[in-house]
């Protein structure tokens, strides 16, 4: 019988006698005789980290459900300030990898990446910088606790954040209006807080840079995200690439959904609307959505009906949006009980079936690989997992009618069409943050109108009327990733244009695609991102050609059905 996460048993790890088995493990490792011996007591240091990782995780998923909740806030503080510490450890281990009398051998077993991620790992930490990953996480929980405790007054009660997307989105220009007011209103009352935290997270990561001998915080950034085979330069083609040949195409979107809404000029708070009759709605509450998800998912393979199975019967979804709940959507892992654990806020918008499709793709990919010996490569980088997740979003459409019912045709073409305006979007995110840490003397005016100087770059159509806020600079206050994962935003940026692949290949030929993508995830994080590409039989999005084909297909796709489906399912 599978066991639930309300009964995952959580005790505080201790400390110094983790610290003290894990040193003499490593200390067993260097005097090891044997290759084989070596590669035992690896796996033995291992799996101390996992059972650490596996508490910190625990902590950290029932810290998010409830943020007022006393207890998982002290634990969640004391896994932030035991940071430096696994850190240390980790390096130490790699440290005796990389110099093992045993390499040649170790690598014939375990593979060239293990050792590639050591080197990169060692490249970022020291214990110069312990402080200094202490104050950046103080600060991090800071700000997640800024958002988590909003209160937006909106139409006689105190809202979340996530509780006004549904107002952000009514059919009702003047709700719409007012609800996007009160949320950016919260923005802007708290205005010098988020400058003043973002401010010294900017100060902080140059700082541990330079100590770490980096020119400042970008390269340290990317090393972070244990990125192989590509770097700034790449980045900063795909986002030329971005603007020649996709932010047009967002310029005929938007002219195409002012033709739909017969509105003659479109402003920031008309953004999320798409349909003169209102948005596409799943047509039921997350347990309704739940019991089709399953239907799906059984339907699919053999493979997700195990999954879904699994996550169900384990109780490993926390997606109804509460009070107190930390905001936006992500995806853990349990290691000690080989679980994952799917994380939302569903609102009673699209955006519920995105999210739940979007984090099972994370999850089913770690479900997948969830007994691999080597924690390394269970995982792979972040723009691969975001393959995962992205690429099952669109693996899904088939069974999209199970949720929206008579609105399936217009959730398909609102749901391409986002994809496709996401991207000027996530470029923006990412140029801003290189120009962020260029510049880590910006004030914070400066930082905002170099914000608004970008925006204007990729996403020329938006029209922030007269708001003062938003016309300074502030839309990126809510993008948390800004504040929680510098560099992480170009991932999905990348990953959109793999899925879009994903999406087309499903369409041709629905067997293969699948295979392919469940080929990907059983590989784990065992290779670089583009040496997965290659395996799931996908062109690097790096490549113009790559952004050119693909948009090229979906704008063929979304004139074939204006002209086809009835045009009142559109309007």
């Amino acid at each position: 019988m599978t066991k639930k996460f309300n009964e995952f048993e959580y005790v505080r790890p201790d400390l110094i006698s983790f610290e003290k088995n894990v040193r003499e493990e490593i200390e067993n490792f260097k005097a090891s005789e044997s290759a084989k011996e070596q590669m035992s007591v690896y796996k033995s240091i291992v799996q101390l980290l996992e059972s650490f990782n596996s508490m910190r995780s625990i902590s950290n998923i029932r810290y998010t459900i409830d943020t007022k909740d006393k207890f998982y806030s002290d634990e969640h503080d004391f896994f932030d300030h035991c940071r430096p510490l696994i850190m240390d450890l980790s390096t130490s281990l790699y440290e005796a990898l990389i110099n093992s009398k045993f390499r040649k051998e170790i690598e014939e077993e375990f593979g060239k990446h293990l050792f590639d991620n050591a080197e990169i790992t060692l490249k970022t930490f020291n214990n110069d910088i312990a402080d200094d990953l202490r104050k950046e996480s103080n600060l991090i929980n800071s700000y997640v606790k800024m958002i988590a405790s909003a209160k937006i007054p909106f139409e006689g009660e105190d809202r979340n954040i996530p509780s006004m997307d549904p107002f952000m989105q009514s059919t009702d220009r003047e709700v719409r209006k007012n609800a996007n007011e009160a949320k950016w209103k919260f923005f802007e009352e708290n205005e010098s807080e988020f400058d003043r935290i973002y401010d010294e997270l900017v100060k902080v990561r140059t700082q541990m840079a330079k100590k770490l001998g980096y020119k400042n915080f970008i390269q340290l950034g990317y090393d972070k995200m244990h990125r192989l085979g590509y770097g700034p330069e790449e980045v900063k083609r795909f986002r030329e690439n971005v603007k020649e040949h996709i932010v047009p195409v967002v310029a005929e979107l938007h002219e195409m959904r002012k033709d739909r809404l017969g509105i003659g000029n479109l402003y920031y708070y008309d953004a999320a609307f798409d349909f003169a009759n209102g948005n596409p709605v799943p047509k039921g509450d997350p347990e309704w959505i739940v019991e089709n998800a399953m239907t799906m998912y059984q339907e699919l393979s053999k493979e997700t009906s195990e999954f879904m199975k699994f996550m169900i019967e384990g109780s490993l979804m926390d997606l109804y949006n509460r009070k107190g709940k930390s905001a936006g959507g992500y995806c853990s892992f349990i290691p000690d009980y080989k679980s994952p654990f799917i994380f939302a806020n569903m609102n009673g918008t699209s955006h519920d079936i995105r999210v739940l499709t979007h984090e099972a793709g994370h999850a089913f990919q770690a479900y997948v690989c969830r007994n691999f010996e080597l924690p390394e490569y269970r995982h792979a980088t972040s723009e691969t997992c975001e393959v995962h997740s992205m690429g099952m979003e669109f693996l899904t459409w088939p069974w999209m009618k199970l949720f929206f019912k008579e609105d399936n045709d217009k959730f398909l073409f609102h749901h391409l069409a986002r994809a496709i305006k996401f991207i000027p979007y996530g470029v923006s995110i990412d140029e801003f943050q290189h120009f962020v840490y260029e510049n880590p003397d910006a004030s914070p005016e400066e930082r905002k109108s170099k914000w608004r100087e970008i925006e204007r770059t990729y996403t020329p159509t938006i029209d922030y009327a007269d708001n003062d806020f938003l016309n300074r600079g502030g839309f990126w206050f809510h993008q948390q990733h800004v504040f929680r994962m510098p560099f992480y935003y170009i991932d999905y940026c990348l990953a959109q244009v793999c899925a879009l692949q994903i999406w087309r290949n499903s369409n041709h030929d629905r067997k293969k695609a699948w295979n392919d993508y469940l080929n990907l995830c059983k590989q784990g994080g065992s290779k670089p991102f583009l040496e997965l590409l290659k395996i799931a039989g996908l062109s690097s999005p790096f490549e113009a050609s790559t952004l050119e084909s693909i948009v090229s297909y979906a704008e063929g796709w979304i004139d074939e059905v204006e002209k086809t489906v009835d045009s009142k399912l559109l309007n």
